[in-house]
């Protein structure tokens, strides 16, 4: 489990530069800025809780530009990979307790933590394409997990 997780790592850093590209490609169109930033930021606020770090500086929609995002996306990605390199199979399965932002408290383990790390980027990523389409981008980066493995 912890190999397929460290490749979708691997795409996900693939994708979140190419959506980046694009967004430049269109002078920082507002929306998909403000979209990459959370997903940023919740990439962040999850490694944080997996850690058992806090996460209350962590602002899940930053109000940013992208000059950081380049930086962002590979701290990100090196985190993660770092914490998951730091795992055996077992911990995968370690249950994390973790409050949300409203102070609920929940317990998930760090797989389906990861699996929603994993998700929420590609579910964003959507997003941000849907965005650039709407400010003109006529074509838009292939990130499809099947383009990434193919290279």
């Amino acid at each position: 489990m912890k190999d397929y997780f460290l490749r979708m790592f691997g795409y996900d850093l693939y994708a979140n530069q190419e959506m980046l590209t694009a967004i430049r490609g269109l002078n920082n169109p507002e929306k998909p800025v403000q979209l990459l930033g959370h997903l940023l930021a919740a990439q962040q606020r999850w490694l944080r809780r997996c850690k058992n770090e806090s996460d209350a500086d962590v602002i899940i929609f930053p109000k940013t530009e992208t000059v950081r995002f380049e930086e962002l996306i590979a701290a990100n990605n090196r985190e993660w990979v770092a914490f998951l390199n730091g795992l055996t199979e077992e911990d995968m399965n370690r249950a994390i307790t973790y409050q949300t932002s409203n102070g609920a408290p929940f317990t998930n383990t760090i797989t389906e933590v990861v699996t929603q790390v994993i998700n929420h980027g590609t579910h964003h990523r959507a997003q941000i394409g849907q965005q650039l389409k709407y400010a003109g981008m006529e074509t838009l980066p292939l990130i499809d997990y099947i383009f990434y493995i193919r290279q």
